[in-house]
């Protein structure tokens, strides 16, 4: 029998049991802040049975941005579930028998997508703050995320440190009102570990695509594991969790990854980076009639026009991470070619070891780099591309994102019938009362601190700031336990202040 099997002997679930490996004896639970405290207090008022079978629910009296034209938007009105389902959105909806949630003073949208994320780097975070991609030779950029991350860090990870790293991240994604995600989790070194990256991402209780991408080590089983990962996990669509195949082009051998994705009819997702080389791989996949509407392209800096076209001809998808992008060295975010094209596409945080990982920051940057770009051609008397509005990108971290990870018909607007994957967004807020634009309040003004309340599925996540359903002092503790353990494994000091 297998330890985690042991461990969840007796009743014990498999987050327990996890957690039993990676933290031992149970530590002393630290105090909570006032903050956690007053997040507590809060909590205690949040109504029973919201999600379950048969509930109805109220959401009542908020601004709606529904992300759906032909539900509409309004400057007050009501969302009716029903279990999990979004059942009405309206002015005003009777439902004398639904437990109501008062959403006055606040904006009711869809949930957030982040279609790039990898959270097994959690307890990283920011130890790259000013990392690029590859080393160039200079002194500051002796720590890099290929030889750092990928080739120190990745590489001494076990089953737990990726149990917990994906559950923090998910709850702290939550807490930033990111309901759906695709995780590229490059930590496939055995087994164990992808069962471990399913777990947390279960766990966390959330919506999320598992991307199952390479791993290294004698014990990978990549790309052949992906039938017994599909079987095992995503034999039913009627779960949040489904999956993506990695099909990386700089690793040798991604023509047997593309074959088994398309053998189980996965999408295929893959990083696509001039830094790393790619293009003339890239441009005879494009040449070679290999791109089509199941290709989710990561990225897309440096690569030819002839393959752009190409991409853009078979339907394929384009998640952008303009900061990191941008930070590390990727290339020019590629927003206008994507605009100029007409393609489907997203954004992503992409990595927290460099940048945050909450949307408000991807809607802003994209927004503003467009604009910049436009604006200066403009100052210069040329022509110029229409300029992107508030709208535009909060399409592509709802609808835009759920059409890419393959979920726009259960996910990404509120639209009857729908899952009820909602998030309540503060508007009477010190940083943006008063409300005189509701989706400009939402790119240009608000960060995670106006996530209020989050559904997922219809079950309540977070609830008047306060995470619901996980001991976080705990998660925390064990986080940094991983941490610790990473580093010293990696033999990578710790240092606070390294400059």
């Amino acid at each position: 029998m297998c330890t985690l099997c042991s461990l969840a002997i007796g009743g014990g679930t498999r987050e327990q049991a996890f957690s039993s490996m990676l933290a031992g004896p149970p530590p002393r639970r630290a105090a909570p802040t006032n903050l956690e405290a007053q997040h507590g207090a809060a909590a205690k008022a949040m109504p029973e049975g919201v999600g379950l079978k048969g509930r109805r629910t109220l959401i009542k009296g908020g601004t709606i941005l529904s992300m759906d034209k032909s539900v509409g938007d309004h400057a007050t009105g009501d969302v009716l579930i029903e279990g999990a389902t979004i059942r009405e959105v309206a002015p005003s909806i009777p439902a004398s028998d639904a437990t109501v949630i008062d959403a006055s003073g606040h904006i009711v949208m869809p949930g957030f997508i982040d279609t790039h994320h990898h959270q097994f780097e959690t307890c990283l975070r920011s130890f790259l703050a000013d990392g690029i991609l590859v080393n160039d030779g200079r002194p500051e950029s002796a720590h890099n995320y290929y030889e750092s991350i990928l080739q120190k860090f990745s590489m001494v990870y076990r089953p737990e440190d990726v149990f917990i790293n994906e559950l923090f991240g998910g709850v702290a994604q939550i807490d930033a009102g990111v309901t759906g995600v695709m995780d590229v989790s490059q930590i496939h070194h055995s087994p164990e570990h992808s069962d471990a990256a399913i777990e947390g991402l279960r766990a966390a209780g959330r919506r999320a695509v598992f991307g199952y991408f390479e791993g290294w080590g004698d014990k990978s089983k990549y790309p052949d594991d992906a039938r017994r990962i599909r079987d095992k996990h995503f034999s039913s669509s009627d779960q949040l969790l489904s999956m993506f195949m990695g099909g990386e082009i700089y690793i040798p051998g991604h023509e047997k990854a593309w074959s088994i994705g398309r053998e189980l009819a996965l999408p295929i997702a893959l990083h696509v980076v001039g830094t790393f080389g790619m293009q003339p791989t890239f441009d005879a996949l494009a040449e070679a009639g290999q791109f089509g509407p199941d290709c989710f392209f990561i990225h897309m800096t440096g690569m030819s026009d002839m393959a752009w076209k190409k991409a853009a001809d078979a339907g394929a998808h384009v998640s952008v991470a303009g900061p990191i992008e941008m930070h590390m060295r990727h290339g020019m975010p590629p927003i206008q070619k994507i605009l100029d094209l007409g393609m489907s596409a997203s954004l992503s945080s992409d990595v927290e070891c460099t940048m945050t990982a909450d949307m408000f920051t991807q809607m802003r940057s994209v927004l503003t780099l467009q604009r910049m770009l436009a604006n200066e051609l403009a100052l210069q008397g040329k022509d110029f591309p229409k300029l992107m509005g508030v709208v535009d990108v909060l399409e592509m971290v709802t609808m835009g994102g759920a059409k890419g990870l393959r979920i726009g018909g259960r996910t990404g607007s509120l639209t009857p019938g729908k899952d009820a994957d909602i998030i309540l967004l503060d508007a009477t807020a010190l940083n943006v009362a008063p409300l005189n634009h509701a989706a400009g309040a939402v790119v240009t003004l608000m960060e995670r601190s106006n996530v209020a309340t989050v559904l997922c599925a219809g079950q309540i996540k977070k609830w008047q700031g306060a995470i619901v359903g996980h001991d976080i002092a705990k998660l925390r503790m064990e986080l940094e336990a991983s941490r610790d353990y990473v580093f010293a494994a990696a033999g990578i000091e710790q240092n606070l202040f390294r400059a």
